[in-house]
C-alpha cells in the first residue's frame, strides 16, 4: 500500500464526499465484532489459529475462520501453510496491516480517554 501525501490528505478532507467514501472503505474492511482484535493480536507477531483464539476472548473458531478469511482477501492479513505433520498455518499482517497500528494506537488513547471522562462523569 503506497503512503498518501499530506496534500492528498488535506485535499480530502476538504471534500465531504470524498472523506465519507475513504471512511465507508476503511470501515467496509474492519468492520465487525472481531476483526479490530484480531489485527491487535496480530500487532504483537505472527500467530497460529489457537494462539489467536486464546488471545480472544469468546471468539468462537468459526468466527474466527471466517474473519481471518476476510482480511485475508482484504490484504490485511497473510496465511502461510507449512509443510509438516501435522500441517502448521501461520497468520501474519501485511504492510497494509500493520500500518493500521496508527489508527489502533489512536482508538486506544481516545477509549481510555472516553472511559475516564465517562466515569467521572457519573460519579
Amino acid at each position: 500500500m503506497s503512503r498518501i501525501s499530506q496534500l492528498q490528505l488535506e485535499q480530502v478532507k476538504k471534500c465531504s464526499a470524498t472523506f465519507v467514501l475513504a471512511v465507508n472503505d476503511t470501515m467496509n474492511v474492519i468492520n465487525g465484532k472481531w476483526k479490530l482484535p484480531i489485527v491487535g493480536s496480530l500487532l504483537f507477531g505472527k500467530k497460529r489459529f489457537k494462539e489467536l483464539e486464546r488471545d480472544i476472548p469468546k471468539i468462537t473458531p468459526r468466527m474466527l475462520s471466517k474473519e481471518l478469511k476476510d482480511l485475508e482477501m482484504n490484504g490485511i492479513v497473510t496465511r502461510t501453510v507449512y509443510d509438516s505433520i501435522p500441517v502448521t498455518v501461520e497468520y501474519e499482517l501485511t504492510k497494509s496491516g500493520e500500518s493500521f497500528k496508527r489508527v489502533l494506537d489512536v482508538m486506544v488513547e481516545w477509549g481510555l480517554q472516553h472511559r475516564k471522562s465517562a466515569m467521572g462523569n457519573m460519579k
